[in-house]
This record gives structure tokens, sequence and C-alpha cells, in this order.
């Protein structure tokens, strides 16, 4: 996994909320698109926020408008592109935009899955010769998290008709080297994520997912659960929710309803959160899951390495 992503509506809060938790996160940026001939440079589609860990992270995720915001909490993030691809990337954005809007309409939570692929060319090749629906590879500059002025990344999405993804944006994207942050609560890792899904879709879901990472499942209790080296994707029917997070609703089916970190030392990333006056339950497979109810949505599990 590359990045998840959780849509917030309220970014002030949706940042401290996020601190609380132990996270150090930045402002949010949003991209600037260079000048065209139609007029200057301006800012489109929404705006995010890294929670970078070592090579992958998570994704705060804002629909915001054109105003100012308090504490500079959304910044420009210029985009370097060649004028012949310009076009089609400002549709590109539009359009990502659009889906978020109606995903945040729909509930505020985890709406984002993106893989990671070291070259999205060839991933998008394999996937045409799969049969899976995408975008073709788009490609841009922007500025990177670790102090390099700018980064070239290759970027697709995945199923992006209407219908196909219903669980949310799902994309591929080659490596944007992070910073390696520490951050107070010690997670280090982005390690998996958990998507619900109605009892009778389960292994349509499941087969869906195969064609996307080049894979098989293994049985994880009531769920079915794909490996991705040290990364999991779990997909739980709505019945055996429960049983991997108690007290759990989902907010509509199917939707990313958890993800999870990982933490060098969950004792004391408990007494972290735990100080910070955090709602904590216990996660069946070990560690700590901050409720969805107290965390914008989307459950948030803290586990030992």
């Amino acid at each position: 996994m590359h990045h998840v992503g959780h849509v917030i509506a309220d970014v002030g809060y949706a940042l401290a909320h996020y601190r609380r938790m132990g996270f150090h996160v930045p402002p949010l940026q949003r991209p600037v698109l260079p000048d065209h001939p139609e007029g200057p440079s301006r800012a489109v589609g929404v705006a995010n926020s890294h929670i970078g860990f070592a090579h992958d992270f998570v994704e705060l995720i804002a629909v915001v408008d054109d105003g100012p915001y308090p504490d500079d909490e959304v910044v420009p993030a210029p985009l370097t592109v060649p004028a012949a691809a310009l076009p089609d990337l400002e549709q590109a954005i539009a359009s990502t935009a659009a889906r978020l809007t109606a995903a945040l309409a729909r509930f505020e939570g985890l709406h984002v899955l993106c893989f990671g692929a070291a070259d999205a060319d060839a991933t998008a090749a394999r996937l045409h010769a799969d049969g899976v629906t995408h975008s073709g590879v788009k490609r841009a500059r922007r500025p990177s998290t670790t102090g390099c002025t700018e980064v070239p990344i290759g970027y697709l999405e995945i199923d992006d008709s209407s219908g196909l993804s219903p669980e949310g944006r799902l994309a591929v994207s080659e490596p944007l080297p992070q910073d390696r942050t520490e951050h107070p609560n010690g997670a280090f890792r982005l390690a998996g994520t958990i998507l619900c899904v109605a009892d009778d879709e389960l292994a349509d879901h499941e087969s869906r997912y195969q064609r996307y990472l080049n894979g098989g499942a293994r049985d994880d209790g009531p769920a079915r659960t794909f490996d991705l080296g040290d990364q999991w994707l779990t997909i739980v029917p709505r019945s055996g929710l429960g049983q991997l997070l108690p007290g759990e609703q989902p907010q509509a089916l199917p939707a990313f309803v958890a993800y999870a970190v990982e933490v060098r030392n969950l004792e004391a990333t408990r007494r972290h959160l735990h100080s910070a006056g955090v709602p904590l339950r216990t996660f069946r497979a070990g560690g700590v899951v901050v409720p969805a109810a107290s965390a914008l949505g989307a459950a948030v599990i803290f586990r030992g390495p």
C-alpha cells in the first residue's frame, strides 16, 4: 500500500484530532496548476496532508474553497506540468475532486486506497491485460515532503468509471519520498486496512481485488486477507465485522472501515493515547483501536511491530 485517504469535513477540527492521537500532521496542501492560455496559475482540486512514514502514509483530504484558513492550515502546492499534459491532468484533478466531494456527502471517513508500484506504466499494462478499467498513467512533478524541490510521480486510477469501485477511489502511484517523521505516538508504518462488504458480495469483492493485486487471499476467520509484504488488506463480510472490530458499525456498504499503523512500543502508545483522553478498545488480533465514532468515521488501529 502506498497510502490510505481519510476524507474530512472540518479542517481545523480534523488536524487537531489527529495531533491529539499523537501524529505529526503538516498543514494541508492544495495543488496549484501553472499558467495556461486562459489565465494565470490557480488552485484546483482538494487539499491534502500526509501523515508520513518512511515508505507510506495516511492522507487527510479536505474539500476546500478558495477562502483563507486560520493558522495556514491550507497552503499552495505548485505543480510543474508539461503544457501538452495540462488539460488531461486538469480534467483528472477535477474528476477526483468531484468523486471525493460525493464521497464526503456519503459519509466522513476512509474513501481512498492507493497501491504502490515502482513502474506505473508496467502496472497499467498488467491491469489492462487483466481486464481492469483504469485512467491511464498521469505524470506530474510535485513538491516532496523531504526537502527536495520537486519529484516526478506517475499514477493511475483503478476502475475509475462510475460504479466499478463503490467503496471509494482506488489508485496506483509510484513512490513519493516521505520524511522519516517521528510521531509522538510511536507510529512508523502503515500496516493494513479493512474493507467491509455485504455478506452475499464477499466473493465478488475478493475476485475483484485478486485482479488488482495479481494474487489470492487467505482465510482469516470470517474474512479474507491479502498479504502485501509486511502490510495487509482484509475484506470482511458485514456479519463478521463485530468479531474483528467489536462495536463497529459500517456507515455504508461497501466501505473501508479502518486502517492500522504499527508502533514501536504499544504500551507507550497506549499511555500516550490515554493521557490525551482518546477513547480506546482492544483489537482482536492484538493492539488497540480508536473507534470510528471517535475518529471522524475511520477506526484507527495501533499495533506493535
